[in-house]
């Protein structure tokens, strides 16, 4: 076997190029699957002891007894890491601190040698109330000198670190799906009311997670793996690995198997230079496509149109494998029922369209008394026959076969009994929880009926806890309003001219560019007029600071506010634009209350031209739309939400002409004022920013308030010139494209690069 690859390095010559991704492997269908490091795994490596950990009580328990034992380093990666988290909520009576900070913090104190190191995601603030605050998050971990904990940022737009690892001493490693976090502790019962199931004062629904633990040389490749997402993420180095005396595998876990040799397989995506890893993507491909009897899939989410078509391949095919799908009922907020939900309702309706045998079945974990009754469902686990079984981090879903970082840990039987064995005991543990029956039960009822699907059936009941099937709803109108499946799950970077293309026609970029250099040119002539009343005979002519002090005292009239959303309906009639109303209330109200005012009148002003474009009628709205906006409406009725908040962002006509044309579209209200609030808000935030600091610099001139103006008005110019610049880069590449000469083109298919789709 070659060397492995470190982390994020290209595959060197002569490594397998994975087929292209539109093209599935005919030629390894009902082949035994192998693991082939440089295309579905980054390594193979032995491991002495391994065991699979179902539900947060198992994991975090056994990670509270080997922590301990840590005598080098501690390596710990997760999409969520929260310093409050208690391992064991009912307190684990060992004598250090239940908190994670305060428990990891106690380690390193007794161990001066000990190094602790914390890599957790630079979330996006669309997460934010999901998790702790960054700077409380911050403070919070900068406990000891001894103990680094960071964020990574260092993804491309859209992606996140979704890997959740923790290595201790490169000897023993925990891979899976479980984040040490809130609302992740649950055990195997699941049981409605459990006391100990309380984040932050209030209890949280049932939660359903796996993750395995494994030490020996796979250990050690993991801590390699952590190493370098550290480097990649800080620019330093960690220590490198040192003998250790101590053995931290926890005393009270039993293996369920020993002496077998694991891969790890990967999912990073393209960065800057570095070059995209979809191990994980080729991995699932191709254990799919070596199915013979079944599919057991326990996932968060399912939405990746890959996994589906290779999943109907197999339906497709006469005495096919039966296919067991266990997720979770509903998704978390409307956000998500929005997207993940949408496209998980259209692959389910593809492979029932797909299933002539009745082989394919969806199932949510119930169980009487809860609200809601299903299981919430976390885990990310595939089993295949009784010879494949991979836990990790990785979904069912685009981003995680592109976008995301991700780990999995894959077993494989090779053909031997015992691993066999293993592996059919392990599903057997995951399907008898969900039923509520022994393990051993279950395995009994599959070898009776020779059939998974048979065996769910026949343990399958009508009270109590059980499995029960599930179609997933998707009304008509949602999913014709719903976008694409590339713009609510990327499988790579999101390209924001990409994004412009689906909505805005190439023609109207410049126009779009030159509205928003007409806001920086107003806002630099409104800091010039500022500065010439204090510095120049302009403060003769009139005090500036006395008339910002009468505009300010008008939101001490009665009923200013209600008077204002007057003035935004009256402007949603005359085509009053909005930026004049915004900026206007802005300056009356105050820069936070203002802004909130402002964000109220133009969602109050959207939804009476929406109305009012409803009752029109799209004939009528047609005649004075345009083209651009007539196209654009289109837009609207394919992709919803996304496209008001692009349509916000980059407004291509007059604000209250746009609510019409909206109205007339196929868009629900909803959508549309959920477009608008998420488009608008950032114009209206630095509206408000701007104005403050026009009238700091006004009432307090000075060195520090000016300098605080410029920089406002350096961040939306800057933007402008880096937008500017990429349409010319982007215009001058189309151009050149345009007069290659067609015999230079690389249409050759072996002329590709190692790794690049056909």
């Amino acid at each position: 076997m070659r060397p492995p690859n470190p982390p994020g390095t290209p595959n060197p010559p002569g490594t397998p190029t994975p087929p292209a991704p539109d093209t599935p492997p005919e030629s390894q269908e009902l082949r035994p699957f192998t693991l082939e490091p440089g295309r579905n795994c980054w390594r193979v490596e032995p491991c002495h002891r391994f065991a699979m950990l179902v539900d947060g009580d198992a994991y975090f328990r056994a990670l509270r007894e080997a922590l301990p034992r840590a005598e080098h380093t501690i390596f710990i990666l997760g999409w969520d890491i929260d310093s409050r988290m208690e391992l064991v909520p009912e307190g684990a009576h060992d004598g250090l601190p239940e908190g994670l900070r305060d428990f990891l913090c106690a380690l390193a104190d007794r161990r001066p040698e000990l190094r602790i190191y914390i890599l957790s995601w630079d979330y996006a603030m669309v997460m934010a109330m999901e998790r702790e605050w960054l700077p409380s998050a911050s403070a919070h971990w900068q406990a000891h000198r001894h103990l680094s904990f960071r964020l990574d940022g260092n993804h491309p737009p859209g992606a996140s670190h979704h890997q959740k690892v923790v290595v201790i001493d490169s000897k023993v490693a925990f891979v899976g799906g479980l984040d040490l976090t809130l609302r992740r502790w649950d055990d195997n019962r699941h049981a409605p009311g459990a006391p100990l199931r309380v984040a932050e004062g209030k209890s949280y629904p049932p939660f359903h997670d796996v993750q395995c633990a494994l030490d020996g040389p796979a250990a050690a490749a993991l801590a390699i793996l952590c190493a370098a997402r550290w480097l990649r993420a800080t620019g330093r180095k960690p220590r490198p690995p040192a003998a250790t005396s101590s053995d931290p595998w926890p005393p009270s876990l039993a293996p369920e198997l020993t002496d077998v040799r694991v891969g790890i397989a990967r999912t990073m995506p393209v960065c800057e230079d570095e070059p995209g890893v979809g191990e994980i993507r080729m991995l699932m491909r191709d254990a799919i496509a070596s199915a013979r009897h079944s599919i057991y899939m326990e996932n968060q989410y399912f939405s990746s149109g890959e996994i589906a078509k290779a999943l109907a391949g197999r339906l497709g095919r006469d005495n096919g494998p039966d296919i067991v799908l266990v997720s979770r009922r509903n998704e978390s907020g409307w956000l998500e029922a929005h997207s993940m939900g949408v496209l998980r309702a259209r692959l389910y309706r593809r492979l029932r369209a797909a299933d002539s045998g009745d082989r394919f079945h969806l199932y949510c974990p119930t169980i009487p008394g809860l609200l809601p009754e299903c299981v919430n469902i976390h885990s990310k686990v595939t089993v295949i026959d009784d010879d494949f079984l991979t836990i990790g981090s990785s979904n069912l879903s685009n981003r995680s076969l592109g976008l995301d970082t991700e780990c999995n840990v894959v077993v494989t039987s090779g053909g031997d009994p015992r691993v066999r064995e293993a592996i059919a005991a392990m599903r057997a543990r995951l399907l008898g929880e969900h039923l509520d029956v022994a393990p051993e039960a279950f395995q009994a009822k599959v070898a009776e009926t020779r059939s998974l699907l048979a065996a769910i059936r026949a343990l399958q009941r009508t009270d109590g806890r059980t499995l029960e099937d599930y179609e997933p709803p998707l009304p008509d109108d949602l999913d014709a309003a719903s976008p694409a499946d590339h713009l609510l799950d990327p499988i790579e970077p999101i390209d924001t001219d990409q994004v412009l293309a689906e909505f805005v026609s190439h023609e109207a970029r410049p126009r779009v560019m030159g509205r928003v250099g007409m806001m920086v040119a107003l806002a630099l002539v409104l800091a010039g007029l500022a500065f010439a009343w204090r510095y120049t005979p302009l403060r003769e002519w009139a005090d500036f600071r006395a008339l910002l002090a009468v505009v300010e005292r008008l939101d001490d009239m009665p009923m200013a506010p209600l008077a204002m959303m007057g003035i935004y309906l009256a402007g949603a009639v005359t085509m009053l634009p909005v930026t004049l109303l915004i900026l206007v209330t802005v300056v009356v109200f105050g820069p936070f209350y203002g802004a909130a005012l402002a964000l109220g009148g133009t969602m109050l002003s959207t939804g009476a031209g929406y109305l009012a474009g409803r009752l029109l009628g799209r004939n009528t709205v047609r005649r004075f739309g345009g083209r651009r906006l007539n196209r654009v409406s289109h837009q609207l009725g394919r992709h919803g939400v996304l496209a008001m908040v692009v349509l916000r962002l980059v407004p291509i006509a007059p604000f209250s002409l746009v609510n019409l044309v909206v109205g007339a579209s196929r868009i629900s209200l909803r959508d549309c004022l959920a477009g608008t609030a998420l488009g608008m808000l950032p114009g209206i935030a630095i509206s408000a920013f701007l104005v403050d600091r026009v009238a700091a610099a006004a009432r307090h001139p000075g060195l520090a308030t000016f300098a605080l103006l410029a920089l406002v008005l350096l961040l939306p110019a800057s933007l402008l010139l880096l937008l500017r610049r990429r349409r010319r880069r982007n215009a001058e590449r189309r151009k050149a494209e345009r007069h290659r000469p067609v015999k230079q083109q690389d249409s050759h298919p072996d002329s590709r690069q190692d790794g690049q789709p056909a």
